[in-house]
């Protein structure tokens, strides 16, 4: 069953936003490889992403389930650094550790690094987070 998980999780999209209704990408592989989830709860992995792994669990393929979220163009987080008042709650929200800075001291995203799940962006008591198109 570890194979499985790990090449499921290698087909989808890293994003660990939650909404598959699990922590992270990997535990979502391993609930499919355990038949304990289908592949249509990913939105970010789009009606695409929903076939590739219907096709590797030999299930029938499906859309995506529509009502966890909308399929989206890859993204990135950006702090507006005029808004930012430094309260850290993105840093804790972020479930790959792309966004550094101090308690009272502007935050930067790492472009790199981020993934575009959303997170941050409800957190931000300032609405200083701004979703731009990834390069």
């Amino acid at each position: 069953m570890t194979e499985l998980a790990d090449r499921l999780d290698r087909l989808l999209p890293q994003t660990q936003c939650g909404q598959c209704g699990y922590a992270g990408c990997r535990p979502y592989a391993e609930a499919m490889a355990a038949g304990d989830a289908g592949p249509e709860r990913c939105p970010p992995g789009g009606d695409r992403g929903a076939r590739a792994l219907a096709h590797l669990l030999h299930v029938r393929p499906i859309p995506f389930d529509r009502d966890r979220g909308e399929h989206k163009p890859p993204q990135v987080a950006r702090v507006v650094e005029a808004d930012c008042i430094g309260c850290t709650k993105c840093i804790q929200a972020c479930p790959v550790d792309a966004i550094i800075g101090g308690s009272k001291h502007m935050h930067v995203v790492i472009e790199p690094l981020c993934t575009g799940c959303e997170l941050c962006v409800p957190v931000c008591p300032v609405d200083c987070i701004v979703l731009l198109p990834a390069h």
